[in-house]
């Protein structure tokens, strides 16, 4: 794969594959249903987070199922709404990590301008059925978007929690790229130990600070 420069440029050159195609007659199909997020917010992730201003990755699983939660970025809810518990163990982790207090509002649009790319695996879920939409095109879909980022030659830090996202680690191997793995932040897995303590937050902050960059600002 060449080095890709922008999101536009990535999804110009998927548009000719016939994963990407299935996508698209897949979304223009389920739609007829509830599903979430939004139809406009499918791609949010990539508005937000520009190519070459990505500094870390954070692997989701699939958007929020139920009506109002999911925006379009991995983990997000929007502003009023009750924080999922995977997003309240992350702010507890977070807390815990840089000594600093999570105001209980879920919109994460402040990290993704940031430069933290908020990916979920699979872009789309019907109203009530988690993993409803675990594709193989989305697999694909986000394969060939790590291999993108990873072609890159901007320090990049990718954040794997859980089994789901750790089978992504494999298209992960550039320079200047540094992977961290722990459990998923969900209660069952994180209660379980892998999660809490693992520090992600500030050794993500002290590698981008290694490599000339602007840490991360954590504080919502």
């Amino acid at each position: 794969m060449k080095i890709i420069n922008s999101w536009e440029d990535f999804f110009k050159e998927a548009q000719e594959s016939l994963y990407f195609q299935n996508i698209l007659t897949f979304l223009d199909k389920v739609y007829e249903k509830k599903v979430y997020p939004k139809r406009e917010d499918v791609f949010k992730a990539f508005t937000l987070t520009p190519l070459d201003k990505v500094k870390v990755v954070i692997i989701g699983q699939d958007p929020y199922h139920q009506k109002g939660q999911a925006m379009g970025l991995a983990f997000s809810v929007p502003s009023g709404v009750r924080l999922p518990p995977s997003l309240r163990n992350i702010y507890r982790e977070i807390s815990s990590d840089l000594g600093i207090t999570m105001q209980n509002d879920g919109d994460l649009t402040y990290l993704a301008k940031q430069g933290v790319f908020l990916l979920n695996t699979s872009l789309t879920v019907e109203e009530g059925k988690p993993l409803s939409h675990n594709t193989l095109e989305y697999e694909t879909l986000t394969a060939e978007v790590l291999m993108a980022l990873n072609k890159r030659k901007q320090p990049i830090v990718f954040l794997l929690w859980g089994a789901k996202a750790k089978v992504y680690e494999k298209y992960i191997n550039g320079d200047n790229k540094l992977v961290l793995k722990a459990n998923h932040p969900s209660p069952l897995s994180a209660n379980r130990g892998g999660f809490f303590g693992c520090k992600h937050f500030s050794k993500t902050n002290k590698y981008l600070k290694k490599h000339g960059l602007e840490p991360i600002n954590w504080q919502n």
